[in-house]
C-alpha cells in the first residue's frame, strides 16, 4: 500500500536541469589537485621508510585516497547546497 506524499515532506525528485558545467568540472580538478599537492607534501614526510622509490608510493597512495574523500566532500556540499537553494526558491515562491 502506497503512502500518500506528504506537502511537508523534504524529499524531492530529482530535477531536469545539470549543475554540472565545464566550469565547475574545471574548479573541482584545481581544488583537487592542489589538495593532492599539499596532502602528498604533508604525507611523504611521514613515511617510514628511506627509499625515494617507497617514499613516493606509499605518499601518493596515502594522498589519493584522502584526496578521494576530499572530492567525495566537494560534491556533497554541492549537492546540498543545490539542495538549500531549490528549496529557498520554494519557500520564497509561496
Amino acid at each position: 500500500m502506497a503512502s500518500q506524499p506528504n506537502s511537508l515532506d523534504n524529499v524531492h525528485a530529482p530535477s531536469e536541469q545539470t549543475h554540472v558545467t565545464p566550469v565547475t568540472i574545471a574548479i573541482d580538478l584545481v581544488l583537487v589537485a592542489v589538495f593532492f599537492y599539499k596532502m602528498f607534501g604533508w604525507v611523504k614526510s611521514h613515511v617510514p621508510a628511506s627509499s625515494p622509490g617507497f617514499i613516493l608510493f606509499f605518499g601518493a597512495s596515502t594522498a589519493l585516497c584522502v584526496t578521494g574523500v576530499f572530492w567525495m566532500a566537494i560534491q556533497m556540499f554541492r549537492v546540498v547546497l543545490a539542495g538549500e537553494k531549490r528549496l529557498k526558491a520554494e519557500r520564497a515562491a509561496k
